[in-house]
């Protein structure tokens, strides 16, 4: 898993606009860069509408929210539209930028081990260096502490 102070990897990944969408495009703002395992999962849509009902807190900040998961695009689409998302969700279905991040981990789950997305966020700065990391993300509260962290820290 990358940590604080590192360059954040850039990458280019399918958007839910159908757009491509490019890290460094967003130079000179903060971004919360979420890792979540799969669209219209319970843990998922709460982290998903928690996001989005502090967006507007986190676009007052000169900050831009992006989730990714391996879903594909058109899966993307109607999680955004059934849960009103205003931000990009990112399909990564090849998980190489989950690679990249380190969110891509051994799971074991029921006495069986497979390879999936463990939840992180990551806080990049205006200058597109790691500014947090949170490694294995609980969903209760979670939201909120990234966006106390962007206030303290980054505001």
């Amino acid at each position: 898993m990358l940590e604080n102070k590192q360059t954040a990897p850039d990458f280019t990944l399918k958007s839910t606009s159908g757009e491509d969408i490019t890290l460094s495009d967003y130079k000179g703002k903060n971004v919360v860069l979420y890792f979540y395992p799969k669209d219209m999962t319970p843990g998922c849509t709460t982290e998903a509408c928690d996001f989005r009902d502090q967006n507007e807190k986190f676009e007052g900040l000169n900050t831009v929210v992006l989730g990714i998961s391996p879903d594909p695009v058109d899966k993307h689409q109607k999680f955004t539209e059934k849960h009103g998302l205003p931000f990009p969700l990112l399909a990564d279905m090849d998980h190489e930028v989950a690679e990249k991040y380190g969110a891509w981990q051994l799971k074991k789950n029921f006495g069986k081990e497979y390879m999936g997305i463990q939840r992180a966020t990551f806080v990049i700065d205006k200058n597109g260096e790691i500014a947090k990391v949170w490694p294995k993300v609980k969903v209760a509260g979670h939201v909120d502490d990234v966006l106390q962290y962007v206030k303290d820290n980054l505001a």
